[in-house]
């Protein structure tokens, strides 16, 4: 974990997007949080050691409405429309963290890729099981901004992606120039002046503040810091003040997790 120090920031920013705003003074206690998102092998060790079983990989609540396939496990996974589909997100039976997109995929050689398919509750779990917690947007945001003015864009001088988002026209193509079409390894960009790595792009990191969601069918919470599915055409939510919503009990698979530790005691000096 690295130490993220005391401090206050100007949290939000003037925004395109109207839930960014408005800008506002906050001021946080020092706190550990996790150098990268939580991964595939992480919580693969927190399931054998458990049994836990994901949101996933249960029955899911019967809605109004439902469609056969959402009367079984599984879980909502992105596809680039088509002509005859139009839909960027399907529901997919099978669908779940050792399946990010199916049953037909596997994480099998991914084990530093970060995990998804979790919904809030199963990233409230593991962070009980390893005596951490999810962070709040407060502090998941002073910690992404590393102390430092946030970029319009995720590139070096050179305009050399330094995060992996979407290049190229989303939803009908990402032309993969970060190297990565898809989730990305943890640690694979520089990390940020705190020392964190993926703070923004490759997935969407879970808060522990709840939001609103018009539409749904339970309570959601904000995520944060965007996934590679944010692309410059479309959203451009690479950034630390952007945020979402999300309902409580459903993962994707561009969504993840880091945690913090507030009782671990601060280093030494």
């Amino acid at each position: 974990m690295v130490w993220v120090p005391a401090g206050s920031f100007v949290m939000g920013d003037d925004p395109q997007n109207p839930e960014e705003g408005p800008p506002r003074t906050v001021t946080l206690q020092g706190f550990w949080i996790d150098a990268h998102e939580l991964t595939n092998s992480e919580f693969a060790a927190f399931v054998k050691a458990t049994g836990y079983r994901t949101m996933a990989e249960r029955m899911p609540p019967t809605l109004p409405g439902a469609l056969p396939d959402m009367r079984v496990p599984g879980s909502a996974v992105f596809r680039a429309p088509t002509p005859d589909n139009p839909n960027w997100w399907r529901w997919v039976v099978g669908a779940q963290w050792r399946h990010p997109s199916g049953p037909d995929a596997s994480i099998t050689g991914h084990d530093r890729d970060p995990v998804v398919q979790i919904a809030y509750q199963d990233a409230q779990a593991y962070a009980r099981w390893a005596g951490k917690r999810v962070p709040s947007e407060e502090q998941w945001e002073y910690a992404a901004r590393g102390g430092k003015p946030a970029l319009p864009e995720p590139v070096d001088t050179h305009g050399r992606p330094q995060a992996n988002y979407y290049q190229g026209v989303f939803p009908e193509k990402d032309l993969g120039l970060d190297g990565f079409v898809g989730r990305a390894p943890v640690g694979c960009f520089p990390p940020n002046p705190f020392g964190l790595y993926d703070m923004i792009g490759n997935v969407w990191e879970w808060t522990s503040s709840a939001g609103s969601r018009r539409g749904a069918s339970e309570p959601a919470n904000v995520i944060k810091g965007g996934s590679y599915l944010c692309a410059a055409n479309y959203c451009a939510r690479y950034r630390p003040a952007a945020r979402q919503f999300q309902e409580r009990g459903l993962g994707t698979d561009h969504i993840g997790v880091r945690l913090i530790d507030t009782n671990r005691p601060a280093p030494s000096r």
